[in-house]
């Protein structure tokens, strides 16, 4: 069976509907308003081998803040959600990825527990729409909606741009890594018995 989730939310600042399958092979379709947003978005579905169809309507004529976040809290419910009870899942994952000048480790945990860990200095800079402090906001969204740990450590960088895509496609990598299933597992990797949190 696919590990798939389909969710909408809708509040008086945004409309976000998300389609995702943690087993595709990369393939999005994003619209969020937020052209460098939708830039790591793409790298985001690219390099976990998520295939991806979100479409977002937000207040940004007030700031993309709202739009940013509440993505991420969509994208980790639904990530929750298609893994299921994580039976035969691989559980951790963790990539160190170099983006030019920058160089960042993600590590990650789907252990049903939220817990969200940022460390890197990223310089305050707007990049079109998007404010460089909107990628914190969003991966602590979408760690403490999906039920995990994700440690985000950067080690150097200069470049903001790069800073941030670096960050995108190292968690993308992890997240790949853990929501694999292991053939030399069949059940939920964990001594108590379940990672529902």
């Amino acid at each position: 069976m696919g590990r798939q989730a389909r969710l909408s939310r809708q509040t008086a600042e945004t409309a976000v509907e998300l389609e995702l399958d943690l087993d595709g092979t990369g393939q999005a379709v994003i619209g969020t308003g937020i052209g460098f947003f939708d830039h790591m978005l793409h790298h985001l579905a690219r390099h976990a081998l998520w295939d991806m169809r979100l479409a977002v309507t937000g207040d940004i004529h007030v700031d993309a803040h709202h739009t940013v976040e509440d993505t991420g809290l969509v994208l980790g419910r639904a990530v929750h959600q298609a893994l299921g009870d994580k039976s035969g899942i691989r559980r951790f994952g963790h990539a160190v990825l170099p983006m030019d000048d920058a160089l960042v480790t993600a590590a990650v945990d789907l252990s049903g527990r939220p817990c969200f860990v940022w460390r890197i200095d990223i310089a305050r800079q707007k990049l079109g729409a998007f404010d460089s402090e909107l990628a914190q906001e969003f991966w602590r969204a979408v760690a403490c909606a999906g039920m995990f740990n994700l440690h985000v450590l950067g080690h150097y960088g200069h470049n903001v741009h790069h800073q941030i895509e670096a960050v995108f496609k190292a968690v993308a990598q992890a997240l790949r890594v853990a929501c694999e299933r292991d053939p030399r597992c069949t059940s939920i990797p964990s001594t108590k018995g379940t990672l529902a949190g």
